[in-house]
């Protein structure tokens, strides 16, 4: 019999909810979960909801968790446990990673905060466990699956270089209405943040940083039409990784056309980047509706040419929907947001690595055949 895994999960929204219901549905191994918020009862909240969607007995233990100072409660947890799955908004991230730190755990995050992934980077510098950063969905899967694509690119074409490497994906509604032509399926102050803050790409070989919302292009995907612009955080590491290895990069968002048209008239003033974060999350807040039934639509390729010159292209297009866990039904947000989240955490659990491994680091067919990774977004083709 496996020995029994023991994991703290921080957090109590919707994708802590839905790493707790995963983790104890699908895993193989014998697992303790320990719920972890400022806020108890939303950790008892969680544990309970968890148990009602499973037939089967599963061990969940919710606790308080103060991220100011560690209490009675928490010591033993953080003693027994061996990982945590920080599931807290991103600016809280550096003081989740410190306890795992302190307390020899391993970690991983999903924060897009770049100021906030270069603090955990410092910290963990001399760790003796793994800290898989920016981990989920985008950033996350999609640049583990980017890369899985250059490196299959090079090897079949006999090259090591590429022309373009192309990250996108969009959480969406499956209808959109006018004038917004929009329905938040996650964090209204993310989608904001995302929108005005730089984005970190590839140009002419180098690493450079663009303005989130300066190059507007229309795709189609799978037939149906979508637009798509810079936004920040989506590109992980992955410019680091390629500058001088490829001529651009750069992640971009999906959205239904008529989208960015919107938000670029609620930008007409001018604000300083903290207040025009807060005027754009109120101003959509306003217009838009949260909407439960929701899609993901991602899409990654590589392109350059072979070593005859001809140019060749790879790419790869998903799309998620909800998805039923046991009796509950997980929105595509969730479900895409946590599964790469636990199959990161089970990948620091079996090879114990060191230290700070980002998006570009991890490798890339055994995560992609994740236990977890494969049951949501399905296998990749790899030769």
């Amino acid at each position: 019999m496996k020995p029994t895994k023991h994991i703290i999960i921080a957090g109590a929204g919707g994708i802590a909810e839905a790493a707790g219901l995963l983790l104890m549905a699908w895993s193989d191994t014998p697992i303790v979960v320990y719920i972890g918020n400022h806020h108890k009862e939303k950790a008892i909240k969680v544990a309970q909801w968890i148990q009602e969607g499973l037939d089967k007995e599963v061990k969940i233990i919710p606790f308080h968790l103060d991220l100011s100072a560690m209490n009675e409660e928490m010591r033993p947890i953080f003693d027994r446990a061996e990982a945590i799955l920080d599931c807290l908004p991103g600016g809280l991230a550096p003081s989740v990673a410190q306890y795992a730190k302190t307390f020899n755990l391993h970690y991983a995050n999903l924060t897009e905060y770049v100021a906030e992934t270069n603090q955990i980077v410092a910290l963990a510098k001399n760790a003796k466990t793994g800290f898989v950063l920016q981990t989920g969905l985008a950033p996350g899967y999609i640049n583990v699956l980017a890369n899985y694509l250059f490196q299959s690119f090079c090897s079949q074409y006999e090259v090591q270089r590429a022309d373009h490497i192309a990250c996108k994906v969009g959480a969406l509604t499956n209808h959109a209405q006018a004038p917004h032509y929009y329905g938040f399926t996650w964090s209204p102050i993310g989608v904001a943040t995302e929108y005005l803050k730089d984005a970190i790409a590839i140009r002419d070989y180098k690493k450079v940083i663009l303005p989130a919302l300066s190059e507007r292009q229309k795709i189609r995907i799978s037939g149906i039409d979508y637009e798509e612009d810079l936004t920040s955080g989506g590109a992980a590491d992955l410019p680091d990784a390629f500058a001088g290895v490829v001529k651009s990069l750069d992640y971009k968002t999906l959205r239904h056309p008529g989208h960015y048209a919107w938000i670029e008239a609620q930008l007409k003033d001018q604000y300083p980047l903290k207040n025009a974060v807060k005027h754009l999350e109120d101003t959509m807040l306003k217009a838009i509706p949260h909407v439960e039934e929701d899609q993901i639509i991602l899409y990654a390729s590589v392109q350059g040419k072979d070593q005859h010159g001809v140019l060749r292209k790879k790419e790869i297009a998903k799309k998620i929907t909800p998805m039923k866990v046991g009796k509950h039904t997980l929105r595509a947000i969730q479900v895409t947001t946590a599964a790469p989240l636990i199959e990161s955490i089970l990948w620091l659990l079996a090879s114990h690595p060191k230290g700070i491994i980002l998006q570009s680091e991890i490798p890339p067919i055994p995560f992609l055949h994740g236990q977890f990774v494969k049951k949501v977004y399905g296998s990749v083709h790899h030769p």
